[in-house]
C-alpha cells in the first residue's frame, strides 16, 4: 500500500504546474527614519507586472548553520500593477545571516510561488542599485 502512495503523490506533484515567476522582486533599501533620525534597512515587494497582484502571501526569516530568526508572516489582498509595498524592517543584525522571502500569489486566477533569497552579508550599502519603480537604491532578488 505504502508503494502506491508514493506513486500517486509523484503523479500529483508532476500534474501541479506553477508558473514562472517573472517581474516580481523582492528590494531592501536603506532608508532614513525621520522619527529615529536613524537609516534603516526596509524591506519591499515589487510587482513591476501590468497587472494587479491578488492575494500576496510573504514569509520571511533569516538563517545560518547555527541561527534561525522568527518567521514573519505578510499577506496583502492587492498589490497593483507597477507598484510596491513595504513588507518589513530588517534589522542590522539578521543581515549577517540568509534573509529568505517565499512569495506567493495569484495573478489572473493562477497561483505563482518563489523564494526569493539574499545570502549573508550580501545586504549592505556597496552592493547599492537602482531599484526598479522606486527612486531609490537598493539591494534586490529577481
Amino acid at each position: 500500500m505504502r508503494e502506491k502512495q508514493k506513486t500517486y503523490s509523484k503523479a500529483m506533484k508532476k500534474d501541479i504546474i506553477i508558473p514562472k515567476v517573472k517581474d516580481v522582486y523582492i528590494a531592501v533599501v536603506n532608508q532614513y527614519n525621520d522619527i529615529y533620525k536613524t537609516y534603516d534597512w526596509n524591506a519591499y515587494i515589487i510587482n513591476d507586472k501590468d497587472v494587479a497582484l491578488e492575494m500576496v502571501l510573504i514569509v520571511s526569516r533569516g538563517y545560518d548553520e547555527n541561527r534561525v530568526t522568527s518567521t514573519m508572516r505578510h499577506k496583502l489582498e492587492q498589490l497593483p500593477a507597477k507598484s510596491y509595498a513595504k513588507i518589513e524592517l530588517v534589522q542590522e543584525d539578521v543581515l549577517e545571516l540568509n534573509n529568505e522571502f517565499i512569495v506567493t500569489f495569484f495573478e489572473n486566477n493562477k497561483m505563482y510561488d518563489k523564494t526569493f533569497l539574499f545570502r549573508k552579508n550580501t545586504i549592505n550599502k556597496n552592493a547599492l542599485q537602482p531599484i526598479p519603480l522606486m527612486d531609490t537604491k537598493g539591494v534586490l532578488v529577481k
